[in-house]
């Protein structure tokens, strides 16, 4: 490490202590989240309407209150935006964190008070850092600047002091000191709304900066990065910045990116680290690059539980769930959560998988509503991210973007599933591309294989060429650029694909039939 870096680093190495104790604290440290939790809510009308205290244990407090998404808490969110005291947290909130509305139509506003702000998402990004440096001795992070790239800000006032945007941006907004030292580009162009002319003016301020880190979204920083060639003329990103080290990046998986990474920054230091930050809250970080999965953080406030995605219905009052030190390896779990951020048994959506109980370690498989079962296939978004990436290594094509669909044969009572797929490398021959990508699938998900065995269910999938733009064209005329927002890659119904195909010119949409 350079002097800088190595003097900063020394003030991490107490908190890396903290987290090397993970895996011998796991129900001492999860039990203290939630009496953490519970502690400053006893004033809350939540609290008291089911009887919580401090002294209210795991199983009281799994007997007292159901699991609920969205809708069901829905309606407090809307007392507290409404500026009413004490309902969900201690006093008001002044902050909501505008959800990307991939699984619904209706925007969500999850509260972001401070102290969540702070004991959480700031924590783990915070953590990702040392981790990272504990990783890498001999990077000079602190000599350089670290370009992050959220999503617009478009604040909207709620009502009175109420104040919703992306959580990208209310990070900024709130950035502690160093923070907005070390970032580019500035504060007032993170912030900017409209995203093409704010793209513009962050390649122009960050193309002759000495940049070593990236944080952000892989589909998105890719826009960013394309652009900064373009700008300069340079080959490679590290033409343009021969010092960047690591990418620090979440929001969707990294696996179908991969390898256009690499093409444009063809450097042995350079670095990625994996982060699991949503709205809701900062959950895990890749603290081992030899490992598959994240580490579990366990001491932001967060309880965990895990409901086991064979058990999950509807009527979620009847859910099952398990702490986390009663969870096994290799099976999907929907998550809930329990947060300082004044979400209670919240079930926030995703499905992960562990990799590692000591430590615990995840990865995520997909969402609770983006799975394909149409057919029995119980197909997920890790299963068609990794096929994705494996069929591009042995075709020599490189993926942007893609989504998957069901298609019904009634009359034979069969179907397929549709891919639209948007290449930033095409394979030289796209049908051998389709047939080794269901190769890679069947591998990778017996149910699928189970289903395909002789075309029994499930004929061979059909593969669209989505020209290049389209993805971001649909997003466009969604307003959802930039940020986390994305397409959904799995969806047990049309909707998605059947809006992107209608963006394609009708010589080239294929036959429903």
């Amino acid at each position: 490490m350079d002097l800088k870096t190595k003097l900063i680093y020394q003030a991490a190495k107490l908190r890396l202590n903290k987290i090397a104790r993970y895996g011998d604290e796991v129900e001492e440290l999860q039990v203290k989240q939630l009496r953490h939790v519970l502690d400053r809510s006893t004033v809350t009308s939540f609290a008291k309407c089911h009887g919580l205290s401090r002294a209210t244990n795991y199983r009281e407090y799994a007997e007292r209150v159901a699991v609920q998404d969205y809708e069901g808490v829905k309606a407090d969110i809307e007392r507290m935006i409404q500026g009413e005291r004490d309902v969900l947290i201690p006093g008001v909130c002044t902050w909501y964190a505008k959800s990307s509305g991939t699984t619904s139509d209706r925007s969500k506003f999850i509260p972001v008070p401070y102290l969540h702000l702070q004991d959480c998402h700031y924590r783990g990004g915070s953590d990702a850092l040392w981790i990272y440096l504990r990783n890498n001795p001999d990077s000079r992070f602190f000599s350089t600047k670290g370009l992050v790239l959220g999503g617009s800000h478009s604040p909207i006032k709620l009502n009175g002091q109420a104040k919703a945007g992306d959580l990208s941006a209310i990070l900024v907004e709130h950035m502690p000191i160093l923070g907005n030292i070390l970032r580019v580009p500035s504060k007032q162009t993170l912030l900017m709304s409209e995203w093409t002319e704010k793209m513009q003016t962050i390649v122009r301020e960050v193309a002759h900066t000495r940049v070593g880190s990236l944080s952000g979204v892989p589909s998105w920083m890719l826009v960013l990065l394309k652009e900064v060639l373009r700008y300069t003329g340079a080959e490679y990103i590290t033409d343009v910045w021969p010092e960047l080290e690591v990418f620090f990046h979440g929001g969707i998986s990294f696996s179908p990116y991969r390898e256009t990474y690499q093409s444009l920054i063809p450097s042995e230091r350079m670095h990625y680290e994996e982060t699991y930050n949503a709205s809701e809250g900062f959950f895990a970080i890749q603290d081992d690059p030899n490992e598959s999965g994240m580490l579990l953080m366990l001491d932001y406030g967060i309880f965990y539980e895990f409901i086991p995605m064979e058990e999950l219905t509807e009527d979620l009052s009847l859910a099952r769930t398990l702490p986390l030190w009663e969870v096994e390896l290799g099976k999907d779990y929907a998550l809930v959560i329990t947060t300082l951020g004044g979400l209670y048994r919240y079930l926030i959506g995703d499905t992960v998988r562990f990799t590692s109980l000591a430590p615990y370690r995840i990865t995520i498989s997909g969402r609770t509503k983006h799975f394909i079962n149409a057919f029995g296939e119980e197909l997920m978004v890790a299963n068609t991210d990794e096929a994705i990436a494996r069929a591009s290594r042995k075709t020599g094509a490189l993926v942007s973007d893609y989504t998957v669909a069901p298609h019904f044969f009634f009359e034979e009572g069969k179907g397929c599933h549709d891919w639209l797929i948007e290449f930033e490398r095409a394979p030289e021959d796209v049908s051998a591309f389709a047939q080794v990508l269901d190769n890679e699938l069947r591998q990778l998900n017996s149910d699928y294989d189970a289903k395909r065995y002789e075309d029994m269910t499930l004929k061979p999938l059909q593969l669209t060429l989505a020209p290049k733009g389209l993805f971001h064209r649909w997003l466009e005329q969604q307003g959802k650029l930039g940020g986390q927002h994305k397409v959904p890659r799995l969806s047990g119904n049309r909707r998605y694909l059947d809006e992107l195909l209608s963006l394609l010119p009708s010589t080239t949409q294929p036959s429903q039939e």
